[in-house]
């Protein structure tokens, strides 16, 4: 009886943490889309500034991550905070934040994905491309924050390993989803990601994104600006 009753508890407890932490990141993401600015996709690009990129002095060590995520008392980092944000049927979580089940989908290949460990969290605009970008002049508190964006849910997006360490650091001139149903969306994101923290383009990424804008009637450009 008495391992009954340990046994129903824990399983009680951990309900109420998978629910607290369900109701939580929900109240976090609908936070997210809060005064956004919107724009028709080819205006978003062309408000893009434009400026030749330098990566001398570039380390992945200046942006710190994964940092304690948007609600430290869960116990999950940022990477995880995504996950929980992201999935399409909700894991188990377990002490640690560790996570058991759930189904996440991979827009970029058009992918099931599970477990969680199979996922990368993909940053739209790589670290080493916002470097190049006007990154290199921030402080480091400021490419921490960076490097764990969810104040906009496009910043940071959980995809399929293999889609992200193909993406690696390139620009949407070197790179492009492998999903032609992906484009339009992807284009939107790189373009808001690079708004909302007043990174520039090169030329051929510019031509790149207009290219796609020429092809996306239809197609907004959500962003909110970090200060």
């Amino acid at each position: 009886m008495i391992m009954f009753v340990r046994a129903a508890t824990a399983a009680t407890a951990a309900l109420a943490l998978s629910l607290s932490a369900t109701t939580a990141h929900a109240a976090h993401a609908e936070g997210r889309r809060a005064a956004a600015q919107v724009l028709p996709i080819g205006v978003a690009v062309t408000a893009l500034p434009v400026a030749s990129e330098d990566r001398t002095g570039y380390q992945r060590t200046s942006f710190k991550h994964w940092n304690a995520g948007e609600l430290p008392a869960d116990g999950c980092n940022t990477r995880q905070e995504v996950l929980l944000a992201e999935a399409v049927v909700y894991p188990t979580l377990g002490p640690g934040c560790t996570m058991t089940g759930g189904v996440w989908w991979s827009y970029y290949d058009e992918q099931e994905v599970t477990p969680a460990s199979a996922l990368d969290i993909d940053h739209m605009v790589p670290l080493a491309e916002a470097w190049d970008s006007g990154a290199s002049s921030w402080t480091a508190a400021r490419r921490e924050a960076y490097a764990n964006d969810q104040g906009q849910p496009s910043s940071l997006v959980a995809v399929t390993a293999r889609s992200n360490r193909s993406k690696a650091d390139q620009d949407p001139a070197q790179w492009l989803p492998p999903s032609p149903e992906a484009l339009c969306r992807y284009g939107a994101e790189w373009t808001a990601t690079k708004l909302r923290w007043g990174l520039a383009v090169d030329e051929l990424e510019r031509d790149r994104l207009l290219d796609i804008a020429a092809g996306c009637g239809g197609t907004d450009v959500e962003f909110t600006q970090v200060p």
